[in-house]
């Protein structure tokens, strides 16, 4: 689990090793163990890294392989790495390291772009090939790893994080009207390529992008899964079984490690499932974490009651970690400053001082997060399973505002076409999912999960150096809990089908409890130091200066904010302010 960053030149000319250094240095909270520089050409490549598998000086990136003619960089974890050296070395590779990192390399070098369908894991990588001058980057299956691309003048730079992008000083800072329709209506989503700059794009979860030396380009999806039940023949008993086999492989892959590795324990069914099922696999003195915050009125601001059944019935090393709101408060605009992109959850702050604690203690945890998008845990899938309509009734169910109530946000000059809507009707209509819900299913597991919770986590977490697994975004469990009959996923207010077979793990009463959130209420419930916290950011020179939101429909907002709640429960306030904060932060 790294940083990663480069440039690549199509002119002849040297590449820039201060543009890399310069990005790498933005990125020392996600790879605090060390940096590296390659350049070569018209290539230079730059590292950061996390030591978690092969500790040695080894597997320092960029790693190059002089016999190979390779370079490469690479951000995350390949968890079946070590079958795959096996099978290398059965055809003739020798190795010099004990990491993935070679492995990538070597894989690349025997299967080429086919690589990728071998690996189990998370991943972004860019590999240079010296005699071609041609370079591969990648993306994993559920853009679990972030990579963020920039055309600067006869060149490519791409990052792990945007902020770094920026830090090179080449990069155009004008906001693209695309992303700020879709963060405003599509629940801040912004899918890729886009981001909320015009001169940064990201490449897709999925995807491959072959870059030739003259900067030709070509882009390749190399993964999509069917949304769609195929197996009439299995009842209800097999789905339970598969689940939780695939549930079982899903946790001990992501053990795979040469340090310890913890468990972030919510108290909700996802967490206490993978805690369950650590321990049923022998694990002993097992650290697990939950965070809680202050109630707001009658909305409590934790859950230890139930982590705490679950850390007692596993006896596991339970760390409760209690945020009072001035701490909240103080640490909010660090936690924009984490962000590669404005988000708008109130579990940011919670993820953020959650992960500094735990960074205190260890650099590798697993986490739940995941598992609502891909066995229908949310309030909106229900509706879907007659629907009629269901571009109209998932943008009704899910999006923030609809275009009326954009075009009354935004000044006129950002107003434009309802793209998101046209994005849910284009995603909607693609093949391989033929039910309103499965559509529904499909986008938020492909989509929305890759831009909301997924960036979430790896921002948060890589602020503070700690590593976050997530196995219910093993891609053999979504290709299964793709094929689950909905009705299996959607019945008795969602995840059925996992619960039952949870219910051989855990405690009945963590399973059948209601379902909860991680709770932050003083970000619901904009009142008191958050509400002027909120204000003074907005009334700031430059945030008038930008023209994006209207000034009439702003007053509104501070004037009443707990009358302006999101369909999904969020302050419409807020997510103005995240937006502003966030391009402050970054001196957008």
């Amino acid at each position: 689990m790294c940083g990663i960053c480069g440039e690549l030149r199509f002119d002849g000319k040297q590449a820039t090793a201060e543009h890399v250094q310069a990005m790498a240095d933005v990125m020392a909270g996600r790879g605090p163990d060390g940096c590296g520089i390659f350049v070569q050409k018209g290539t230079a490549l730059g590292h950061r890294r996390l030591k978690i598998i092969d500790l040695s000086d080894a597997s320092h990136q960029p790693m190059v392989d002089p016999q190979l003619g390779l370079a490469c960089v690479f951000n995350g974890i390949i968890y079946n790495y070590k079958e795959l050296r096996r099978e290398l070395e059965e055809q003739g590779y020798n190795f010099f390291s004990s990491g993935d990192t070679e492995v990538l390399l070597k894989a690349y070098h025997a299967w080429g772009e086919g690589c990728v369908q071998r690996f189990m894991g998370m991943f972004a990588f860019a590999v240079w090939e010296r005699d071609s001058g041609r370079a591969l980057l990648g993306r994993d299956r559920l853009g679990i790893k972030p990579l963020y691309l920039a055309d600067i003048q006869d060149g490519l730079l791409f990052a792990s994080s945007l902020p770094a992008l920026l830090a090179t000083g080449s990069i155009s800072r004008e906001l693209d009207p695309v992303a700020l329709h879709h963060y405003f209506s599509f629940h801040a989503v912004v899918p890729a390529p886009y981001t909320m700059l015009r001169g940064i794009r990201k490449l897709p979860p999925a995807t491959l992008l072959r870059i030739e030396a003259d900067g030709t380009r070509r882009q390749q999806v190399y993964w999509s899964p069917e949304f769609n039940c195929q197996e009439p023949d299995k009842d209800e008993a097999d789905w339970r079984d598969a689940v939780l086999a695939a549930m079982r492989t899903a946790v001990d892959r992501r053990m795979v490690a040469d340090v310890p590795v913890g468990v972030l324990l919510s108290g909700g069914l996802d967490s206490s499932l993978v805690v369950g099922l650590l321990s049923e696999a022998g694990a002993r003195d097992l650290n697990t974490f939950s965070i809680g915050f202050e109630a707001v009125d009658d909305e409590s601001g934790d859950e230890f009651r139930y982590s705490d059944i679950v850390a007692k019935r596993f006896g596991t090393v339970h760390h409760k970690i209690s945020i009072s709101s001035a701490e909240a408060l103080g640490n909010l605009r660090a936690c924009v400053r984490a962000m590669s992109e404005p988000m708008v959850s109130h579990d940011n702050i919670g993820f953020y001082l959650l992960s500094r604690e735990v960074a205190k203690h260890l650099t590798v945890v697993q986490s739940g997060q995941g598992a609502d998008e891909v066995f229908a845990g949310y309030h909106w899938y229900p509706p879907m399973m007659d629907s009629r309509d269901p571009v109209a009734d998932y943008a009704r169910l899910f999006c923030d505002r609809d275009h009326a109530d954009y075009a009354r946000l935004v000044e006129d000059r950002w107003v434009g076409e309802d793209v998101s809507l046209e994005f849910i009707r284009n995603g909607f209509a693609a093949p391989g999912a033929d039910r309103a819900i499965d559509k529904a299913l499909r986008m938020d597991a492909l989509t929305m999960l890759v831009d909301d919770p997924v960036k979430r986590v790896d921002n948060m977490t890589m602020a503070w150096g700690l590593e976050a697994r997530v196995p219910f975004l093993d891609h053999e469990l979504v290709e299964l809990a793709a094929r689950v009959p909905a009705e299996l996923k959607v019945r008795d207010g969602g995840k059925y089908i996992l619960k039952e077979a949870a219910r051989a793990v855990i405690p009945h009463e963590v399973i059948d409890r209601p379902k909860g959130y991680f709770p932050v209420p003083a970000l619901k419930y904009l009142r008191g130091p958050f509400l002027d916290f909120v204000e003074e950011a907005l009334r700031q020179p430059e945030a008038r200066k930008r023209g994006i939101v209207r000034q009439s429909y702003l007053e509104k907002l501070l004037r009443s904010p707990e009358e302006h709640i999101t369909p999904l429960g969020g302050s419409k306030l807020w997510q103005v302010a995240v937006l502003e904060l966030w391009l402050q932060e970054h001196r957008v």
